[in-house]
């Protein structure tokens, strides 16, 4: 358990905070691109309690706002794109995607007052079909060098979901091995193509998380978060091994439908200390993905505006004769929605005073442990984090899911075939 104090400190995002300045030193998704098209409305974005404003020039240049106009505060996302910027439609206040103030038509002719205003403006970067921002003081970390973001378009497939709790109950199921044996079990292996025996096995990985309900579970530090092992028994001389992985401070690298050829990243982002959204990035190496297959079960799991159909106000559709023959929890296969279902369910922000963790519960500590540890070095200005361009945290970040001979030396095994080549 934590004490209420440490709960505060990991689970309080706003401005001011020490988790929200921890988050705000990275960058994180504001928006999926396609949120956002050429000639499209700007965007209001709430992100870490702060409201802000996503527009697209002209020439398609993304650029964040503080939604207040510097003038009088009046809304901008209502404003209109136009002259290479964003024009406030109170008082005609023309700013571009810096935040430079380039007309204030009620100022007569010669006036430079202009030049003296300007409109809080963040970072951006857009890359594998995501804006992110960087909503940090000084100047931003190096981007975020990660595969899922650097394949081909066609090989990716990118969504979000709507979750209303605090983050960090969010990121911390995604990084627990233990539940997948229950919460996301399915009794009916109808759909071949979701369900597949794994490589060099016998059994489906569904199966396989429901045969073993204890597996071995191992940790490494590294310099991205953590890495975690999970073991389970699968034949007599057999065993599965998967890797995933913490990454700090607040998204998940785990293995995924794509599973052996890819794996998805699921990316919490605080909207408030009460909602957030989480981004999901699912590639294939190999081929183009299967977009059409994960774009159905998008439609019939959230609405067009990512607000998802089963939700805690019609307790998520709950079908008790489903969890008879089909699955565990009763509600679809979707395994956001199991997670919706777990992590909404413990409340607006988890009281983990009344938490009773066992050793399965290793990693959530541990990485618990890394974001306070985080936070203090960033109080203390003693941040140790490389923000250097031509440092790679996340270059021995790797997700993995594959049987081994029963006995290995799976440490080492991962070493050598996925680290020391």
């Amino acid at each position: 358990m934590l004490s209420k104090e440490k709960n505060e400190l990991l689970t309080r995002t706003g401005p001011g905070t020490p988790a929200g300045e921890v988050l705000r030193s990275c960058w994180q998704p504001v928006a999926l691109s396609k949120e956002l098209p050429i000639d499209g409305a700007p965007l209001p974005v709430r992100i870490m309690g702060e409201d802000l404003v996503l527009f697209r020039n002209e020439e398609g240049v993304p650029g964040l706002l503080g939604i207040h106009c510097a003038h009088r505060g009046a809304d901008l996302s209502y404003g209109r794109v136009e002259n290479g910027g964003l024009r406030c439609i109170y008082h005609g206040w023309l700013f571009d995607s810096c935040g430079s103030c380039l007309e204030i038509p009620a100022e007569p002719a010669g006036s430079n007052f202009r030049k003296s205003i300007r409109q809080p403006s963040y970072p951006v970067v857009e890359r594998g079909e995501i804006i992110f921002g960087y909503l940090g003081a000084g100047e931003p970390p190096a981007f975020p060098d990660i595969e899922v973001l650097n394949v081909p378009e066609s090989h990716r497939y990118v969504s979000k979901y709507y979750c209303e709790c605090n983050y960090l109950q969010g990121n911390e199921g995604n990084i627990d091995p233990s539940h997948s044996s229950y919460l996301h079990r399915i009794f009916d292996e109808g759909d071949a193509a979701k369900y597949k025996v794994v490589k060099g096995g016998s059994l489906t990985a569904n199966d396989l998380q429901g045969k073993d309900v204890a597996p071995t579970i191992e940790t490494e530090k590294t310099e991205f978060g953590l890495r975690v092992y999970t073991v389970r028994d699968m034949d007599h001389d057999k065993m599965y091994l998967k890797v995933s992985n913490y990454v700090f401070p607040n998204f998940s690298a785990v293995p995924g439908p794509t599973v052996g050829d890819g794996y998805i990243v699921n990316w919490h982002v605080p909207i408030d200390d009460t909602h957030h959204w989480r981004y999901s990035f699912i590639f294939r190496r190999s081929q183009p993905i299967e977009k059409e297959w994960f774009l159905k079960e998008n439609q019939e799991t959230m609405h067009p505006n990512f607000m998802p159909v089963r939700n805690r106000e019609n307790r998520y559709l709950q079908d008790r004769e489903e969890m008879k023959t089909k699955t565990y929890s009763g509600v679809g296969t979707s395994f956001a929605v199991h997670d919706v279902v777990a992590i909404e369910g413990m409340g607006p922000v988890q009281d983990r005073t009344q938490e009773h963790l066992t050793s399965a519960d290793k990693v959530i500590i541990q990485a618990r442990q890394v974001l306070e540890k985080a936070i203090i070095e960033l109080k203390e200005n003693k941040n140790e984090r490389s923000t250097k361009e031509d440092h790679n945290l996340y270059a021995d970040l790797r997700v993995v899911s594959e049987v081994l001979p029963k006995g290995t030396d799976f440490k080492a095994h991962f070493r050598s075939k996925y680290l020391d080549v």
